[in-house]
């Protein structure tokens, strides 16, 4: 499965980068396969790991904030594996072209 989310502090200022930094450090230790953009974090994996990723950073981020909104987006597809890469190859055969990364 796919999921993206974000964890954002409440009441902490404008940059949230040192929060992102927190949450990344979870999200490498934990080995998943996973892309950042800027809006949020991609993982790729099992359903429970992934689930945890996610719990684990809002977790953190709670110990550093007193109120915390984490947005999560899930894309499960039975018996697809390396969707993380192919989703994007597959737009980028279709336009012909690879686009930015």
């Amino acid at each position: 499965m796919l999921a993206e989310f974000s964890v954002v502090p409440i009441g902490k200022g404008e940059s949230v980068s040192r929060y992102v930094a927190e949450c990344l450090r979870i999200v490498e230790a934990s080995g998943l396969d996973y892309r950042i953009n800027p809006m949020g974090t991609v993982l790729e994996g099992q359903y429970d790991d992934v689930m945890d990723v996610v719990r684990r950073c809002h977790m953190r981020v709670m110990e550093m904030s007193d109120r915390v909104i984490t947005t999560v987006k899930i894309d499960d597809r039975a018996g697809k594996k390396g969707t993380l890469a192919s989703k994007i190859e597959s737009v980028e055969k279709e336009l012909g072209k690879e686009l930015k990364k």
